[in-house]
Protein backbone atom coordinates (compact mmCIF):
# COMPACT_ATOMS: atom_id res chain seq x y z
CA UNK A 1 0.00 0.00 0.00
CA UNK A 2 2.89 2.62 0.46
CA UNK A 3 3.89 2.62 -3.40
CA UNK A 4 -0.15 3.30 -3.61
CA UNK A 5 0.42 6.12 -2.07
CA UNK A 6 3.29 7.58 -3.67
CA UNK A 7 1.90 7.21 -6.44
CA UNK A 8 -1.00 9.14 -5.35
CA UNK A 9 1.05 12.37 -4.28
CA UNK A 10 3.21 12.34 -7.00
CA UNK A 11 0.19 12.35 -9.43
CA UNK A 12 -1.34 15.20 -7.59
CA UNK A 13 1.70 17.32 -7.42
CA UNK A 14 2.49 16.70 -11.29
CA UNK A 15 -1.57 18.13 -11.76
CA UNK A 16 -1.33 20.99 -9.95
CA UNK A 17 2.22 22.06 -11.40
CA UNK A 18 0.87 21.23 -14.89
CA UNK A 19 -2.38 23.39 -14.19
CA UNK A 20 -0.30 26.87 -12.53
CA UNK A 21 2.32 26.62 -15.96
CA UNK A 22 -0.89 26.54 -17.95
CA UNK A 23 -2.73 29.44 -16.00
CA UNK A 24 0.69 31.55 -16.30
CA UNK A 25 0.17 30.91 -20.50
CA UNK A 26 -2.47 33.23 -20.95
CA UNK A 27 -5.32 30.28 -19.58
CA UNK A 28 -8.15 31.86 -17.79
CA UNK A 29 -10.04 28.77 -17.11
CA UNK A 30 -9.16 28.21 -13.30
CA UNK A 31 -8.41 32.07 -12.29
CA UNK A 32 -9.65 35.30 -13.77
CA UNK A 33 -6.13 37.17 -12.00
CA UNK A 34 -2.96 36.37 -13.86
CA UNK A 35 -0.61 38.69 -11.93
CA UNK A 36 -1.31 36.20 -8.94
CA UNK A 37 -0.50 33.29 -10.79
CA UNK A 38 2.18 34.41 -12.41
CA UNK A 39 3.54 35.43 -9.03
CA UNK A 40 2.66 32.62 -7.19
CA UNK A 41 4.03 30.60 -10.41
CA UNK A 42 7.58 32.39 -10.01
CA UNK A 43 7.72 31.53 -6.44
CA UNK A 44 6.92 28.01 -6.96
CA UNK A 45 10.38 27.91 -9.29
CA UNK A 46 12.49 29.27 -6.62
CA UNK A 47 15.92 27.50 -6.76
CA UNK A 48 16.98 25.80 -3.80
CA UNK A 49 19.95 28.21 -2.21
CA UNK A 50 22.23 27.77 0.35
CA UNK A 51 22.14 28.31 4.18
CA UNK A 52 24.09 31.67 3.92
CA UNK A 53 21.90 33.33 0.80
CA UNK A 54 18.62 32.73 2.98
CA UNK A 55 17.90 35.61 4.30
CA UNK A 56 19.30 37.24 0.57
CA UNK A 57 17.03 35.59 -1.37
CA UNK A 58 13.87 35.93 1.07
CA UNK A 59 14.58 40.12 0.76
CA UNK A 60 14.44 39.53 -3.32
CA UNK A 61 11.40 37.55 -3.56
CA UNK A 62 9.52 39.64 -1.13
CA UNK A 63 10.42 42.79 -2.93
CA UNK A 64 9.15 40.73 -6.50
CA UNK A 65 6.24 39.80 -5.13
CA UNK A 66 5.92 43.76 -3.40
CA UNK A 67 6.19 44.67 -7.43
CA UNK A 68 3.90 42.10 -8.56
CA UNK A 69 0.68 43.15 -6.29
CA UNK A 70 1.68 46.77 -7.21
CA UNK A 71 1.22 46.07 -11.00
CA UNK A 72 -1.80 43.96 -9.86
CA UNK A 73 -3.44 46.61 -7.41
CA UNK A 74 -2.75 49.53 -9.71
CA UNK A 75 -3.77 52.77 -8.49
CA UNK A 76 -5.93 51.64 -5.78
CA UNK A 77 -5.18 53.08 -1.87
CA UNK A 78 -3.40 51.37 0.49
CA UNK A 79 -4.99 50.22 3.63
CA UNK A 80 -5.40 53.51 5.81
CA UNK A 81 -3.30 53.37 9.11
CA UNK A 82 -4.80 53.12 12.94
CA UNK A 83 -5.79 56.37 14.16
CA UNK A 84 -3.48 57.49 16.96
CA UNK A 85 -4.46 58.38 20.42
CA UNK A 86 -6.79 61.09 21.37
CA UNK A 87 -4.25 64.08 22.40
CA UNK A 88 -5.53 67.92 22.80
CA UNK A 89 -3.17 70.21 21.12
CA UNK A 90 -1.36 72.29 23.16
CA UNK A 91 -2.65 75.72 20.96
CA UNK A 92 -6.22 75.04 22.05
CA UNK A 93 -5.37 75.85 25.79
CA UNK A 94 -4.92 79.51 25.06
CA UNK A 95 -8.66 80.82 24.99
CA UNK A 96 -9.32 78.52 28.12
CA UNK A 97 -6.34 80.60 29.98
CA UNK A 98 -7.56 84.13 28.55
CA UNK A 99 -10.98 83.07 29.41
CA UNK A 100 -9.66 82.28 33.06
CA UNK A 101 -7.53 85.42 33.46
CA UNK A 102 -10.76 87.41 32.19
CA UNK A 103 -13.30 85.87 34.39
CA UNK A 104 -11.12 86.20 37.41
CA UNK A 105 -10.72 89.85 37.29
CA UNK A 106 -14.47 90.34 36.24
CA UNK A 107 -15.95 88.48 39.02
CA UNK A 108 -13.54 90.93 41.34
CA UNK A 109 -14.60 93.80 39.58
CA UNK A 110 -18.15 93.18 39.95
CA UNK A 111 -17.77 92.33 44.11
CA UNK A 112 -16.04 95.74 44.38
CA UNK A 113 -19.75 97.19 42.82
CA UNK A 114 -21.60 95.17 45.01
CA UNK A 115 -19.98 96.08 48.11
CA UNK A 116 -20.28 99.40 47.15
CA UNK A 117 -23.90 99.21 46.60
CA UNK A 118 -24.22 97.01 49.58
CA UNK A 119 -22.83 99.93 51.83
CA UNK A 120 -25.17 102.56 49.53
CA UNK A 121 -27.97 100.41 50.27
CA UNK A 122 -27.17 100.11 54.13
CA UNK A 123 -26.90 104.16 54.32
CA UNK A 124 -30.05 104.64 52.92
CA UNK A 125 -31.88 101.77 55.43
CA UNK A 126 -30.48 103.14 58.19
CA UNK A 127 -31.72 106.52 57.40
CA UNK A 128 -34.96 105.29 56.71
CA UNK A 129 -35.38 103.69 60.03
CA UNK A 130 -33.93 106.79 61.85
CA UNK A 131 -36.70 108.87 60.22
CA UNK A 132 -39.57 106.00 60.39
CA UNK A 133 -39.09 106.25 64.77
CA UNK A 134 -39.44 110.07 64.65
CA UNK A 135 -42.83 109.89 63.22
CA UNK A 136 -44.63 106.72 64.90
CA UNK A 137 -46.38 106.56 67.93
CA UNK A 138 -46.32 103.91 69.80
CA UNK A 139 -49.78 103.73 71.32
CA UNK A 140 -51.45 104.74 68.02
CA UNK A 141 -49.17 102.27 65.94
CA UNK A 142 -50.36 99.06 68.12
CA UNK A 143 -53.76 100.06 68.12
CA UNK A 144 -53.59 100.38 64.16
CA UNK A 145 -51.62 96.76 63.95
CA UNK A 146 -54.25 95.03 66.35
CA UNK A 147 -57.12 96.05 64.07
CA UNK A 148 -55.64 95.08 60.75
CA UNK A 149 -54.40 91.84 62.56
CA UNK A 150 -58.29 90.98 63.20
CA UNK A 151 -59.26 91.88 59.59
CA UNK A 152 -57.54 88.89 58.49
CA UNK A 153 -59.12 85.99 57.64
CA UNK A 154 -57.43 82.13 59.39
CA UNK A 155 -55.44 81.06 56.00
CA UNK A 156 -53.79 84.88 56.07
CA UNK A 157 -52.49 84.68 59.99
CA UNK A 158 -51.09 81.42 59.10
CA UNK A 159 -49.36 81.92 56.21
CA UNK A 160 -47.80 85.36 57.94
CA UNK A 161 -46.99 83.10 60.89
CA UNK A 162 -44.84 80.47 58.49
CA UNK A 163 -43.29 83.40 56.75
CA UNK A 164 -42.33 85.21 60.20
CA UNK A 165 -40.76 81.76 61.57
CA UNK A 166 -38.96 81.84 58.38
CA UNK A 167 -37.19 84.74 58.17
CA UNK A 168 -36.70 84.60 62.53
CA UNK A 169 -34.43 81.17 61.19
CA UNK A 170 -33.07 82.91 58.13
CA UNK A 171 -31.64 86.38 60.56
CA UNK A 172 -30.48 83.34 62.84
CA UNK A 173 -27.89 82.61 60.23
CA UNK A 174 -24.81 84.29 59.96
CA UNK A 175 -23.90 86.14 57.12
CA UNK A 176 -21.31 83.12 55.96
CA UNK A 177 -24.34 80.37 56.29
CA UNK A 178 -26.83 82.53 54.42
CA UNK A 179 -24.06 83.27 51.62
CA UNK A 180 -23.27 79.79 51.09
CA UNK A 181 -27.45 78.97 51.36
CA UNK A 182 -27.55 80.63 47.51
CA UNK A 183 -24.56 78.72 46.34
CA UNK A 184 -26.43 74.83 48.15
CA UNK A 185 -29.58 76.27 46.27
CA UNK A 186 -28.31 76.42 42.97
CA UNK A 187 -26.28 73.34 43.01
CA UNK A 188 -29.71 71.38 43.87
CA UNK A 189 -31.10 73.00 40.76
CA UNK A 190 -28.33 72.01 38.23
CA UNK A 191 -28.57 68.43 40.24
CA UNK A 192 -31.96 68.08 39.60
CA UNK A 193 -31.88 69.62 35.74
CA UNK A 194 -29.54 65.96 35.44
CA UNK A 195 -32.45 64.26 36.25
CA UNK A 196 -34.12 65.55 33.17
CA UNK A 197 -33.68 63.12 30.33
CA UNK A 198 -34.28 65.73 27.66
CA UNK A 199 -31.75 68.51 28.83
CA UNK A 200 -28.82 65.30 29.17
CA UNK A 201 -27.03 66.47 26.37
CA UNK A 202 -27.24 70.16 27.17
CA UNK A 203 -25.95 69.39 30.90
CA UNK A 204 -23.20 67.35 29.65
CA UNK A 205 -22.02 70.24 26.95
CA UNK A 206 -21.98 73.39 28.99
CA UNK A 207 -21.69 71.80 32.87
CA UNK A 208 -19.06 69.27 32.39
CA UNK A 209 -15.49 70.73 32.02
CA UNK A 210 -13.46 68.62 29.56
CA UNK A 211 -10.32 69.79 27.38
CA UNK A 212 -11.15 67.53 24.39
CA UNK A 213 -14.50 69.30 24.14
CA UNK A 214 -15.56 71.90 21.25
CA UNK A 215 -17.26 74.33 24.28
CA UNK A 216 -14.04 74.52 26.64
CA UNK A 217 -14.88 78.40 28.52
CA UNK A 218 -18.17 78.64 29.46
CA UNK A 219 -18.06 74.70 31.30
CA UNK A 220 -15.11 75.90 33.10
CA UNK A 221 -17.21 78.22 35.77
CA UNK A 222 -20.75 76.67 34.72
CA UNK A 223 -19.67 72.94 35.90
CA UNK A 224 -18.38 74.62 39.18
CA UNK A 225 -22.28 74.57 40.17
CA UNK A 226 -23.11 70.91 38.66
CA UNK A 227 -23.09 67.51 40.67
CA UNK A 228 -24.40 64.09 39.20
CA UNK A 229 -24.10 62.79 42.76
CA UNK A 230 -26.28 63.32 45.27
CA UNK A 231 -23.43 62.30 47.53
CA UNK A 232 -21.01 64.28 45.65
CA UNK A 233 -22.89 67.58 46.32
CA UNK A 234 -23.49 66.81 49.40
CA UNK A 235 -20.35 66.47 50.55
CA UNK A 236 -18.87 69.46 48.97
CA UNK A 237 -22.03 71.52 50.11
CA UNK A 238 -21.40 70.12 53.97
CA UNK A 239 -17.79 71.01 53.91
CA UNK A 240 -18.60 74.39 52.48
CA UNK A 241 -21.35 75.42 54.92
CA UNK A 242 -18.91 74.15 57.81
CA UNK A 243 -16.24 76.49 56.52
CA UNK A 244 -18.92 79.46 55.70
CA UNK A 245 -18.59 81.48 58.70
CA UNK A 246 -14.94 81.18 58.92
CA UNK A 247 -14.37 82.11 55.57
CA UNK A 248 -17.05 85.11 55.17
CA UNK A 249 -15.75 86.57 58.28
CA UNK A 250 -12.20 86.40 57.30
CA UNK A 251 -13.08 87.91 53.76
CA UNK A 252 -16.42 89.58 53.70
CA UNK A 253 -19.26 88.38 51.34
CA UNK A 254 -18.36 90.15 48.40
CA UNK A 255 -14.97 89.47 48.47
CA UNK A 256 -15.74 85.46 49.37
CA UNK A 257 -18.32 85.23 45.83
CA UNK A 258 -15.32 86.54 43.99
CA UNK A 259 -12.62 84.13 45.43
CA UNK A 260 -15.56 81.20 45.41
CA UNK A 261 -16.27 81.84 41.50
CA UNK A 262 -12.49 82.31 40.34
CA UNK A 263 -11.25 79.28 42.37
CA UNK A 264 -13.73 77.53 40.09
CA UNK A 265 -12.32 78.70 37.23
CA UNK A 266 -8.59 78.30 37.92
CA UNK A 267 -8.75 75.13 39.43
CA UNK A 268 -10.33 74.14 35.93
CA UNK A 269 -7.55 75.75 34.23
CA UNK A 270 -5.05 73.44 36.29
CA UNK A 271 -7.07 70.28 35.31
CA UNK A 272 -7.20 71.15 31.56
CA UNK A 273 -3.36 71.65 31.55
CA UNK A 274 -2.77 68.58 33.59
CA UNK A 275 -5.29 66.40 31.35
CA UNK A 276 -3.75 67.84 28.11
CA UNK A 277 -0.31 66.97 29.27
CA UNK A 278 -0.93 63.63 30.47
CA UNK A 279 -3.52 62.76 27.39
CA UNK A 280 -5.98 61.47 30.18
CA UNK A 281 -8.59 63.40 28.45
CA UNK A 282 -11.86 62.69 30.22
CA UNK A 283 -14.86 65.20 31.96
CA UNK A 284 -15.25 66.13 35.34
CA UNK A 285 -17.37 68.44 37.16
CA UNK A 286 -18.23 69.02 40.21
CA UNK A 287 -17.44 71.83 43.26
CA UNK A 288 -14.50 70.58 44.92
CA UNK A 289 -11.89 72.57 43.33
CA UNK A 290 -13.40 76.07 44.77
CA UNK A 291 -14.18 74.13 47.83
CA UNK A 292 -10.46 73.37 48.24
CA UNK A 293 -9.77 77.00 48.23
CA UNK A 294 -12.14 77.90 50.90
CA UNK A 295 -10.90 75.03 53.16
CA UNK A 296 -7.15 75.96 52.55
CA UNK A 297 -7.69 79.45 52.82
CA UNK A 298 -8.84 78.99 56.27
CA UNK A 299 -6.44 76.55 57.08
CA UNK A 300 -3.59 78.64 56.55
CA UNK A 301 -4.92 81.63 58.10
CA UNK A 302 -5.99 79.66 60.79
CA UNK A 303 -3.51 76.28 61.33
CA UNK A 304 -3.81 76.53 64.70
CA UNK A 305 -7.79 76.06 64.43
CA UNK A 306 -8.50 72.29 65.80
CA UNK A 307 -10.71 70.16 63.29
CA UNK A 308 -12.58 66.94 63.69
CA UNK A 309 -14.60 64.29 61.58
CA UNK A 310 -18.32 64.35 61.39
CA UNK A 311 -18.24 60.10 62.07
CA UNK A 312 -15.12 59.90 64.75
CA UNK A 313 -15.83 63.07 67.08
CA UNK A 314 -13.05 61.73 69.36
CA UNK A 315 -10.12 62.71 67.28
CA UNK A 316 -8.97 65.88 66.42
CA UNK A 317 -6.15 67.65 64.76
CA UNK A 318 -4.69 70.98 63.39
CA UNK A 319 -6.41 72.43 60.45
CA UNK A 320 -2.39 72.86 58.86
CA UNK A 321 -2.15 69.31 59.70
CA UNK A 322 -5.58 68.61 57.63
CA UNK A 323 -4.33 71.23 54.91
CA UNK A 324 -0.94 69.07 54.38
CA UNK A 325 -2.83 65.35 54.32
CA UNK A 326 -5.18 66.07 51.63
CA UNK A 327 -2.56 68.24 49.45
CA UNK A 328 -0.31 64.83 49.99
CA UNK A 329 -3.03 62.36 49.48
CA UNK A 330 -4.44 64.78 45.85
CA UNK A 331 -0.11 64.76 44.70
CA UNK A 332 -0.29 61.50 45.34
CA UNK A 333 -3.62 60.66 43.40
CA UNK A 334 -2.58 62.76 40.54
CA UNK A 335 1.14 60.96 40.20
CA UNK A 336 -0.50 57.33 40.28
CA UNK A 337 -2.58 58.87 37.61
CA UNK A 338 -6.24 57.55 39.51
CA UNK A 339 -9.01 58.89 37.65
CA UNK A 340 -11.92 58.65 40.37
CA UNK A 341 -11.38 62.16 41.59
CA UNK A 342 -9.87 65.21 39.88
CA UNK A 343 -6.80 65.54 41.83
CA UNK A 344 -5.31 68.10 39.90
CA UNK A 345 -8.62 70.59 40.12
CA UNK A 346 -8.38 69.82 43.80
CA UNK A 347 -4.67 70.66 44.10
CA UNK A 348 -5.10 73.96 41.84
CA UNK A 349 -8.01 75.05 44.11
CA UNK A 350 -5.90 74.52 47.53
CA UNK A 351 -3.00 76.03 46.22
CA UNK A 352 -5.10 79.41 44.78
CA UNK A 353 -6.43 79.60 48.17
CA UNK A 354 -2.62 79.54 50.11
CA UNK A 355 -2.00 82.43 47.16
CA UNK A 356 -4.43 84.41 47.92
CA UNK A 357 -4.51 84.53 51.65
CA UNK A 358 -1.18 84.83 51.02
CA UNK A 359 -0.08 86.97 48.48
CA UNK A 360 -3.45 87.39 46.34
CA UNK A 361 -5.59 89.75 48.94
CA UNK A 362 -2.88 92.48 49.05
CA UNK A 363 -2.21 92.44 44.69
CA UNK A 364 -5.80 92.16 44.25
CA UNK A 365 -8.53 93.23 46.91
CA UNK A 366 -6.32 96.22 48.36
CA UNK A 367 -6.20 97.93 44.74
CA UNK A 368 -9.97 97.61 44.02
CA UNK A 369 -10.30 101.70 44.72
CA UNK A 370 -9.74 103.56 41.38
CA UNK A 371 -12.49 101.19 40.22
CA UNK A 372 -15.15 101.98 42.92
CA UNK A 373 -14.53 105.91 42.33
CA UNK A 374 -14.69 105.39 38.30
CA UNK A 375 -18.05 103.74 39.67
CA UNK A 376 -19.13 106.03 42.09
CA UNK A 377 -18.56 108.97 39.59
CA UNK A 378 -20.59 106.99 37.10
CA UNK A 379 -23.61 105.87 39.33
CA UNK A 380 -23.76 109.66 41.43
CA UNK A 381 -21.94 112.24 38.83
CA UNK A 382 -23.26 115.31 41.37
CA UNK A 383 -21.39 114.13 44.22
CA UNK A 384 -17.81 115.55 42.88
CA UNK A 385 -19.78 119.05 41.91
CA UNK A 386 -19.87 118.30 38.29
CA UNK A 387 -23.98 118.73 38.48
CA UNK A 388 -25.22 122.10 40.07
CA UNK A 389 -28.16 121.64 42.96
CA UNK A 390 -26.69 118.34 43.85
CA UNK A 391 -27.03 117.48 47.74
CA UNK A 392 -23.67 116.26 49.38
CA UNK A 393 -25.27 113.70 50.96
CA UNK A 394 -24.41 111.11 48.17
CA UNK A 395 -21.15 110.57 49.90
CA UNK A 396 -21.88 108.73 52.63
CA UNK A 397 -21.96 105.70 50.64
CA UNK A 398 -18.86 106.08 48.75
CA UNK A 399 -15.90 104.49 50.68
CA UNK A 400 -14.50 101.67 49.30
CA UNK A 401 -15.93 99.35 52.07
CA UNK A 402 -13.97 97.20 54.77
CA UNK A 403 -10.94 95.37 53.70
Amino acid sequence: MAWMGCFMKWTKTEFIRSTLSTGCRGGTRLSPYPQQRCAFRREAKRPETKKGNVAKETDTLSSEAADGVQHKVGPSPSPAPPPPPRRVPRSNLFKPLMFTVGFTGCSFGMAAILQYESLKSRVQTAREEVESEKTLQGPQDMTYWHDWWNQLSGIQKRLILFMTTADDLWSSLSEGQRTVSGIIAINAVVLCCWRIPSMQRTMMKYFTSNPASKTRCLPMALSTFSHYSIIHMATNMWVLWTFSSSIVSLLGREQFLAVYASAGVISNMVSYMCKTATGRVHPSLGASGAVMTVLAAVCTKVPEAKLGIIFIPMITFTAGNALKALVAIDAAGLIMGLRRFDHAAHLGGALFGVWYVTYGHKLMWRKREPLVKFWHTMRSPGAGGGRPGSGPGVNSGAGPGPK
